[in-house]
């Protein structure tokens, strides 16, 4: 990393050009003494606090046009958002089936039991109550 920087400074000073370095908020210190890194550290918050006082000024707005902008997309976003709900609901009610369970015994290979249930008829499911009455049925007349 040092060697890096180095050879970056190295690089700037042949050339003999003062580059206007952009910073995010997370910035490395130049090695240099305590002072020289807090002086530089100070430097780089004045820039940055310079920097937004020029962007709130460049878009100053007052709290009443804020207001009627959050109205606006407020109402813009009813306006697109009930129509496509409404729709929704009506294309699942009028043009959409809903497949259920079709009635009767299931094929084979939607049978598969690997092991048997944990209560009284082992082979029927827990909310399939024609398997349960005849399962009962079989077990009273046994």
């Amino acid at each position: 990393m040092f060697a890096a920087r180095a050879l970056t400074r190295s690089t700037i000073a042949r050339r003999g050009v003062c580059a206007i370095q952009r910073r995010s908020n997370q910035t490395v210190p130049r090695l240099g003494s305590p002072a020289e890194m807090e002086a530089e550290a100070i430097a780089h918050l004045r820039a940055r606090v310079r920097r937004q006082k020029e962007i709130m000024d460049a878009t100053q707005h007052s709290e009443a046009e804020e207001v009627a902008e959050m109205w606006k997309w407020i109402k813009i976003s009813f306006a697109v958002a009930t129509p496509v709900c409404v729709l929704s609901v009506l294309k699942d009610i009028f043009l959409v089936d809903h497949v259920h369970r079709p009635d009767g015994p299931m094929p084979d290979y939607m049978a598969i039991q690997v092991k048997e249930f944990p209560w009284e008829c082992e082979t029927c499911a827990l909310f399939d109550m024609e398997c349960w009455k005849k399962c009962r049925e079989e077990q009273a007349a046994a």
